[in-house]
């Protein structure tokens, strides 16, 4: 029997989680029966409905608006690191099978059983978020986990997610166990590239379009290539080993895109790109002045819509640089707009460009429709874990 302490539902509170979801938020608990302050944030707890029925192992937080979330459904299940154990090897089974070499998103959250956690894999080097009190709680044992089953080079902790201070947690980046000279390398899609794990933006790599990467390649040869928001350049080397006769690579960050032009030299493409510090509303204002064209335009830009109070705002600026990237791509060019902005629906970003076009007179269709890849993959239940989306757009005259 788990000495656990219980959190209670209110009645009829838990249809969405038998239907396969894993988040409780703070109106769905009887705080008459089980106070939310009686925990603190991070602390286990056995969770059960109205009626008294066991649903499951959960952390607890009350003070963020989802105020648990399940671990395990069956409570016989001790949380220790025999079970990260067995959650990683669940995980490792799907991307083993996908990928044939270790570089990708090992752990997605709630979509592999570990709520409020990614883990992404670089060979023998593994960095770990944690977003969640509960998660940051079980840090530790996740590390012990990743020790246990694949006796890493290094583990290294990069805490800098905005949805840690929504739990109340602070920034955190270090090397957890092992040791680390960055940056480390990474293959993908037979390319291979040179990340920071400690100094790059989130995990210093972004898996998550690697499908999308692979076919941009197709459609690049002998073509001008633009390469908006390139960071470190995952689009912009594979666009040129794909045989592009050039491609611009523009960034604001001078860090992201002098690694940018390090692994162009790593695949021996360093003759192909060029590298633009600046902002990228402005380089495409300038782009239209100077009457620039380029048939290949990639719009990777990160999330304008973070919250749903933003959507507005957001929208706006995702409908500016569609249209600005429209009025660089020349006649019969192909543009690629993604978005990982969840409150941006894939909907909405389709209108957004089907409204582009036709503003400014163009003749848009979908060549093809793309989305997040097989090491983050969708939980049926949870809509939020479904977040990219792109479109190869393909823009001629207007009919």
């Amino acid at each position: 029997m788990s000495q656990l302490p219980l959190l209670r539902l209110k009645k009829n509170e838990d249809r969405r989680l038998r239907g396969g979801h894993l988040w409780i938020f703070s109106n769905e608990v009887d705080i008459a029966a089980t106070p939310l302050r009686g925990f603190a944030p991070g602390d286990l707890a056995v969770l059960e409905n109205a009626r008294g029925e066991t649903l499951g192992t959960v952390y607890v937080n009350p003070d963020s608006l989802i105020a648990a979330r399940i671990l395990a459904r069956d409570t016989r299940q001790a949380i220790d690191r025999a079970f990260f154990v067995r959650r990683l090897e669940r995980a490792l089974a799907l991307r083993e099978w996908a990928y044939g070499r270790p570089y990708y998103r090992l752990v997605y959250g709630e979509s592999d059983g570990l709520p409020g956690l990614v883990i992404d894999r670089f060979g023998d080097v593994f960095v770990l978020q944690t977003s969640t009190a509960g998660m940051e709680r079980l840090q530790d044992r996740v590390v012990e986990a990743l020790e246990s089953r694949f006796a890493p080079r290094a583990v290294v902790i990069r805490n800098t997610s905005g949805l840690r201070a929504l739990e109340g947690l602070g920034e955190d980046t270090r090397v957890a166990s092992g040791t680390l000279a960055a940056p480390v390398e990474l293959e993908e899609n037979g390319a291979h590239f040179r990340v920071d794990p400690l100094q790059g933006q989130k995990t210093g790599w972004f898996y998550d379009h690697r499908d999308n990467r692979a076919e941009l390649a197709r459609w690049c040869d002998g073509k001008r290539v633009l390469d908006l928001f390139a960071y470190t350049g995952a689009w912009s080397v594979p666009a040129a080993l794909a045989g592009a006769a050039s491609v611009t690579c523009v960034d604001a960050s001078v860090p992201a895109l002098a690694l940018a032009a390090e692994n162009a030299r790593l695949n021996g493409v360093q003759a192909q790109l060029d590298c633009q510090v600046a902002d990228v509303f402005d380089y495409l204002r300038q782009a239209r002045e100077a009457r620039l064209h380029f048939d290949v335009i990639v719009l990777d830009p990160p999330a304008f819509i973070k919250r749903r109070k933003d959507v507005a705002k957001g929208l706006e600026a995702y409908r500016r640089l569609n249209q600005a990237a429209l009025q660089v791509l020349a006649p019969g060019g192909l543009l690629v707009s993604a978005s990982c902005s969840f409150h941006l629906a894939r909907d909405q970003l389709h209108d957004l460009l089907r409204a582009s076009a036709r503003h400014l007179d163009r003749h848009l269709v979908f060549a093809r429709r793309g989305g997040q890849a097989a090491d983050h993959p969708v939980h049926p239940a949870i809509p939020e874990t479904d977040y990219l989306k792109a479109f190869f757009c393909w823009a001629g005259p207007s009919l």
